[in-house]
């Protein structure tokens, strides 16, 4: 049997009749002690947050949960529900839309910041800004918004946390100073307000955290399921069979021939 046992390998539980632990911890010692975001700190790092640490996870968490039907990924739940889904199927609908253009520009931040980071070349963003616009994408990942301007309110608010966090010492705030840096440089160049949207916003708060990026795509989809689980559920009640993008009365821009 040693080659099934081999055939996975984790570090984040062990489960045996009788028994489960996670990171070492007995589950029934979890079970009423640690919160949900302390248990997700535990799954992923390993161990338990301490409370600036848990503060912050809990700040990006809330924040993006819900933008709205307009949002694509809680449109797909509405829609999907309505053709006949459980809230399972809703919510596996939005997390699928969550990929590099909507939802993944959290991941795409935080990795560029450790790359100004690590490559030391934080004070010569405005260079690298035009860098990363030729080479890689015209949009610099999580800044900018198409309704919230000049600012998204969400955004500030964070900051101010991690701003908190740094004065306690729980964070550097180096990738902080890092992002708002960006979106001034940003503004600039526009000659008008390019702000910070809940990605940035978030990406910050990972980065500072340790977090890798994969993760700040793993958690944006972990709290926006909720949102999709919210929206899901509501339009079980609010009923509707088949529901598209738009009311059946507006049609599509025909661009062939007829």
């Amino acid at each position: 049997m040693s080659d099934v046992a081999e055939w996975w390998q984790t570090s984040i539980i062990n489960m045996e009749p009788g028994r489960i632990s996670i990171r070492g911890e007995k589950i029934e010692e979890l079970i009423g002690n640690l919160s949900f975001a302390e248990m997700i700190w535990l799954m992923i790092c390993g161990t338990k947050p301490d409370l600036g640490q848990l503060r912050l996870l809990e700040a990006a968490l809330v924040a993006s949960v819900d933008h709205g039907p307009q949002a694509p990924s809680i449109a797909a739940a509405r829609m999907a529900v309505t053709c006949g889904l459980g809230l399972n199927g809703a919510m596996g609908t939005a997390v699928h839309m969550l990929d590099d253009v909507h939802g993944g520009a959290g991941e795409q931040l935080v990795d560029w910041l450790h790359h100004l980071v690590d490559a030391g070349v934080e004070d010569n963003l405005d260079t690298e800004i035009s860098a990363y616009q030729a080479k890689v994408n015209s949009f610099i990942p999580g800044f900018g918004h198409r309704f919230h301007k000049p600012v998204d309110p969400r955004a500030p608010r964070l900051m101010a946390l991690v701003a908190e966090a740094r004065d306690k010492s729980v964070v550097s705030g180096r990738f902080m100073d890092l992002a708002m840096s960006i979106e001034r440089l940003l503004a600039e160049r526009k000659g008008g307000p390019v702000p910070m949207n809940i990605d940035g916003a978030t990406a910050v708060v990972f980065a500072e955290l340790g977090l890798a990026p994969p993760l700040a795509r793993g958690l944006f989809c972990l709290s926006r399921s909720v949102g999709a689980m919210a929206h899901g559920y509501e339009q079980m009640q609010q009923g509707g069979r088949n529901k598209g993008p738009t009311p059946p009365h507006y049609r599509w821009h025909y661009s062939g021939k007829d």
